[in-house]
């Protein structure tokens, strides 16, 4: 079979069903086998409501792999950047010391989901024989792509172990991080998850929880056809004020949010609160087979611990009552520690075109993930389960 390569400028390219016959159903041991944030639904979703493409520095540009009769066969979400905003991996360091020393970084090829720390596949390739070779074509695009475009490199993010293994394998240097995710030991209820505690944690998230909702505030799941235009103003409005405060322009508009309840609505649960008969508060998830994806959150009214009740509780509860095996709290944050989330490594791989800055990222790169290693095994030992600590 004689396999091409060629580029997309956008979903519109590519028809839904063949997109998602290569991007969905491809998770293997823990890894989700549907990851809502591959699919054409969501990812056309970010093209047709603006949130990506050329005026936002998020250009299209998916490398797919077709046969002799143009049946797609492989593909990987890429977009050409024009900065480094909206990734959750951080290079601004790599791009100032390039430019000090005269290079130009931008533009650069991004292999990602923007504005979505959540790992999963990046080369969308259906298992079968060919597998690995049709890969191997898809690095191959990519790197031509960036010769073609003039870019100074290849940055993929939030990478599954087999997609690490074949990028690393092809000389791409690995960065390693990590998150905070929550997992299901086969819990009943809430309160066998809190009995997994040391008692002292134990009281202290009782105490939240019971804290979070003492001002008459109720909260409720909706997800799939209950999800109104409604809810999604009352979101919205939690949304831009957090992302105002945090970033100073946030990322989704709202026709984004339109858009994804329309195609992928019993994908998504919006956690809300509610005090005096209006919402003040929001979380929005994306459901996977086994993990249940926290993103987005915001309130226009504050109150102590009401963030950890919508974001990290409600989610716990969710997922026990789905049956997930796992909640996915989004980048960064070690106070999901006090909360019964554990250190987890991410990863991804960089392909660095000037060998002068490659040798300086590389070295940068091994120091890193010592620091990454030796900063998990603390954290760890920091969970407030019962084997941490005496009950």
């Amino acid at each position: 079979m004689s396999f091409q390569v060629k580029i997309a400028q956008g979903l519109k390219a590519v028809p839904a069903a063949d997109w998602d016959a290569c991007a969905l159903g491809m998770g293997s041991g823990d890894d989700d086998r549907f990851n809502p944030f591959v699919s054409h639904a969501f990812l056309s979703a970010l093209e047709d409501s603006g949130c990506v493409g050329a005026k936002t520095g998020w250009t299209p540009v998916h490398v797919v792999v077709e046969d002799e009769s143009e049946k797609l066969l492989g593909a990987a979400p890429c977009y050409l950047k024009s900065h480094s905003m909206g990734e959750y991996v951080f290079d601004h360091s790599w791009a100032d010391a390039y430019a000090r020393a005269g290079g130009r970084y931008y533009p650069k090829l991004q292999m990602a989901v923007p504005f979505t720390p959540a790992t999963g596949p990046r080369l969308l390739v259906p298992s079968g024989p060919q597998a690995a070779e049709i890969r191997s074509y898809l690095i191959a695009g990519l790197r031509a792509l960036r010769d073609q475009t003039g870019a100074s490199s290849i940055h993929a993010t939030f990478l599954q172990q087999d997609d690490l293994e074949a990028l690393t394998s092809e000389n791409f240097l690995r960065r390693d991080d990590q998150q905070f995710h929550w997992f299901n030991e086969g819990y009943g209820t809430f309160d066998d998850f809190l009995a997994a505690l040391a008692s002292r944690k134990r009281k202290a998230i009782r105490r939240e929880r019971r804290d979070a909702l003492s001002n008459g505030i109720t909260v409720e799941w909706v997800t799939g056809k209950d999800i109104t235009e409604a809810h999604w103003d009352a979101f919205f409005a939690f949304y831009m004020d957090t992302g105002s405060r945090k970033w100073g322009q946030p990322y989704l508009n709202r026709l984004f949010f339109s858009l994804i309840g329309e195609r992928m609505a019993d994908r998504v649960l919006l956690v809300m609160a509610k005090r005096d008969g209006r919402y003040i508060a929001g979380a929005i998830n994306f459901i996977g087979d086994k993990r249940l994806y926290g993103r987005n959150w915001g309130c226009i009214e504050d109150h102590p611990f009401l963030h950890f009740e919508v974001c990290y509780y409600q989610a716990i509860e969710f997922a026990i009552a789905r049956g997930l095996d796992r909640v996915e709290a989004g980048a960064q944050g070690e106070h999901k520690l006090a909360r019964g989330y554990r250190p987890v490594l991410t990863s991804s791989a960089h392909d660095i075109a000037d060998p002068g800055l490659r040798r300086a990222i590389e070295a940068y790169l091994d120091q890193e993930r010592l620091y990454v290693s030796e900063a998990a095994g603390e954290l760890e030992d920091a969970t407030p389960f019962k084997h941490r600590e005496e009950d």
